[in-house]
């Protein structure tokens, strides 16, 4: 046997051989057919696998399969769990200030405007993080769904049980005659449901996605706040190991376009949303403008209160004047 020819032979069938690509983790708490999935993680993990030959792939772990609890996402994210993970800031709106001045009154109207507010303070936000910013978006301003009380004034709302999305939101609830308290999406249909809690503030695309028509019976378009962001983040230790040209593969996949995708299906989505509730024969009640102008005027002092607060080395206030473009 020629062993110098064999040996040759197989060096020269492995240099042949496709490089061994590294498939990287992404998790997220909600179903694979949530409306991000499609918009935001998807997208990114067919672009970078396209950019990269195939090199860096992405497998995604819907459902809660690494992590079934929401608030926990930035948790799982930095021990090493998961490569990748979806989260939500305002669950934990202390650690992440910054990011959650967009959830504030009067910062934007649209899940698209409240997420080109937060591109704007990208460099601000990003210093939150331990971890690389991959992308960050928002949804609608929010909506109350309640199930034995339509909401039409400020005098409807009085002592009602709200649940609002993170407590930097239980002032401005307050300030218009609500109780306010804070609870993950994944628990809400079934409190509102079982009379735990009266109403919930929330953007619109969570009717569909969580089946709030069921328990609802009124639907009132306006609520104090603006969008809640949401945050695509990859560990900073996986990112830092990457080359170069691997760096530069992920950035590309996840530019602006990516967080902007994200806040043009939320608007899309909370449209529907409003149309599945019309359709399960729930009542849609749009306040009047003098009516807004009174519960702008009620939380007026509470937002001067948030902007005066500091941040960093900033002030809520100056946050939100960049995020509005000011």
């Amino acid at each position: 046997m020629n062993y110098k020819g064999l040996l040759a032979a197989v060096a020269v069938a492995a240099s042949t051989l496709p490089v061994q690509g590294e498939e990287l983790s992404l998790a997220y708490f909600m179903g694979p057919r949530h409306p991000m999935n499609a918009a935001v993680f998807t997208p990114f993990a067919e672009r970078l696998a396209e950019l990269s030959g195939g090199e860096l792939t992405v497998e995604m772990f819907p459902g809660g399969a690494l992590n079934s609890v929401p608030p926990q996402q930035y948790s799982i994210l930095l021990d090493g769990v998961a490569d990748i993970v979806f989260a939500l800031p305002g669950y934990t709106g202390d650690v992440f200030p910054m990011t959650n001045v967009v959830t504030l009154p009067d910062v934007c109207d649209s899940a698209l405007d409240c997420t080109e507010a937060l591109l704007r303070a990208r460099d601000l936000i990003e210093s939150e993080y331990q971890a690389h910013l991959l992308a960050v978006w928002a949804n609608s301003p929010p909506i109350l769904i309640t199930r034995d009380t339509p909401v039409r004034t400020m005098e409807d709302i009085e002592g009602l049980l709200v649940r609002v999305t993170a407590i930097q939101d239980a002032p401005f609830a307050e300030a218009v005659g609500a109780s306010a308290v804070a609870q993950p999406v994944s628990v809400i249909n079934q409190n509102l449901t079982n009379g735990v809690i009266d109403g919930i503030a929330i953007g619109a695309s969570a009717i569909g996605s969580f089946n709030l028509h069921e328990p609802g019976n009124y639907l009132t378009t306006y609520f104090p706040g603006s969008g809640s962001a949401f945050v695509l983040l990859m560990n900073q230790d996986v990112y830092d190991s990457l080359s170069d040209e691997e760096r530069a593969w992920v950035d590309e996949a996840a530019n602006d376009e990516l967080s902007l995708s994200g806040g043009r299906a939320f608007d899309a989505a909370a449209a529907r949303g409003i149309e599945i509730a019309r359709e399960a024969g729930v009542e849609i009640i749009d306040l009047t403008d003098e009516e807004r102008a009174r519960w702008q005027d009620a939380y007026a002092t509470a937002l001067e209160e948030a902007r005066a607060e500091v941040v960093g080395d900033t002030t809520v206030g100056a946050v939100m004047d960049r995020m509005m473009g000011q």
